[in-house]
C-alpha cells in the first residue's frame, strides 16, 4: 500500500467516509427492512412516527437501553412533533430530530440542534448493523468525538443500496487498509520535523527511505494489534443483508444502531426521493407530524 508523506503532515485520514454531523451537516423492497423474526423483536418498544408522507413504525432494541429510554422520553415530551427531515441523501439515509428545525426558515442551515446533552455510545456490533431500515443515532465526527457519543435527539434511518459479495470484499480490504493508513499517518505526524527538513533539502531519496521505514513500523504495529485476533470481517448476517436488501456497511461499528423500521419503509423511500437543495435539505419541508409510543418494552 502506497502512502503520501505530505498528506500525513496535514491531518490523519478520516476513518468514516460519511459523517452524520449534528453541526449542519435502495432497493425494491419498500415494505420492510430485513424482515426480522418475531422472536428477535419480541418485547421491544414500538414507536409510531406520523410523517408528511405517512406512518413509519419502529422498534427500539432493548440491548441499547440508554438510547431506547432517551428516545421514548423525547417522544413523550413532544420533542419530535413537527421536526423536519433536514438531511436526505438518496440511496443512503434520511436524517431528522433537530428541534431547531420546527420553525426554521427555508434558508436556515439545520443540524446543530439538540436537547443540550449527548449519549454514550451503545454500539452492539456486529449484532446490529446498518442494514436497510436500521435506526441509528447521529453524532459529531471522529476528530471531535473519538468516543462516538451520540446526539441527544438526532437520528437517521438507513435506505442504502445493495452490494455484491465482490464489492463487500473490496470494501473490507479498504477498511483494513484504512486502519493501516491511520497508523502510518500518526507515525508520520511524529516525524513532521524530519520530513519538512528533507523536503526543504529536496532529498527525495531520503524521503523515500523515511517513508519505507515508517510504513514498515506501521505494518508491525498493525500486526501486533491483531496477533491475538483476526481483523473484523463482515458476518454472514451482514453479507446476507447487504447483498439482498442493502444498507450502508461503511458506517458499521462507528455509530449506535438502536432500532429498526418494522413497517413503513415505503414512506421512508418517498422521503429519500424528494428533491433536495443546500446541505441536502429537502426543497419542500418533510416533517414528523407526531410521534407516539404504541407498545412499551416488556
Amino acid at each position: 500500500m502506497k502512502h503520501k508523506l505530505i498528506i500525513a503532515l496535514a491531518a490523519t485520514i478520516a476513518v468514516v467516509a460519511f459523517t452524520f454531523s449534528v453541526k449542519a451537516i435502495g432497493d425494491d423492497d419498500t415494505t420492510a427492512s430485513s424482515a426480522p423474526t418475531a422472536t428477535q423483536l419480541a418485547g421491544t418498544t414500538r414507536v409510531l412516527l406520523t410523517t408528511t408522507f405517512g406512518d413509519i413504525e419502529i422498534a427500539l432494541y432493548n440491548e441499547t437501553p440508554q438510547h431506547r429510554d432517551n428516545f421514548v422520553k423525547l417522544v413523550n415530551n413532544g420533542t419530535y412533533n413537527g421536526v423536519l427531515f433536514h438531511r436526505v441523501i438518496k440511496d443512503f439515509m434520511v436524517q431528522t430530530g433537530d428541534p431547531d428545525s420546527k420553525n426554521a426558515t427555508a434558508d436556515a442551515l439545520l443540524g446543530a440542534g439538540g436537547p443540550g446533552y449527548d449519549l454514550p455510545a451503545e454500539i452492539v456490533f456486529p449484532k446490529f448493523f446498518h442494514k436497510r431500515g436500521a435506526l441509528a443515532a447521529a453524532r459529531e465526527g471522529d476528530e471531535t468525538n473519538p468516543e462516538h457519543r451520540s446526539s441527544g435527539s438526532q437520528f437517521y434511518i438507513v435506505t442504502g443500496k445493495r452490494f455484491s459479495e465482490y464489492q463487500l470484499e473490496k470494501m473490507q480490504e479498504r477498511i483494513l487498509n484504512r486502519e493501516k493508513s491511520k497508523i502510518f499517518d500518526e507515525l508520520a505526524a511524529k516525524r513532521k520535523a524530519d520530513i519538512e527538513m528533507l523536503q526543504a533539502m529536496g532529498d527525495e531519496r531520503a524521503l523515500k527511505g523515511l517513508e519505507s521505514m515508517i510504513a514498515a513500523e506501521a505494518e508491525k504495529i498493525y500486526n501486533e494489534t491483531h496477533k491475538d485476533a483476526k481483523p473484523a470481517t463482515f458476518t454472514p448476517e451482514q453479507v446476507a443483508a447487504y447483498t439482498t436488501i442493502g444498507g450502508a456497511p461503511h458506517l458499521d461499528g462507528a455509530y449506535t444502531v438502536f432500532g429498526e423500521v418494522v413497517s413503513g419503509m415505503d414512506v421512508v423511500d418517498k422521503i429519500q426521493n424528494v428533491a433536495t437543495g443546500n446541505a441536502n435539505r429537502p426543497v419542500d419541508d418533510v416533517r414528523i407530524i407526531s410521534a407516539k409510543v404504541i407498545t412499551a418494552a416488556q
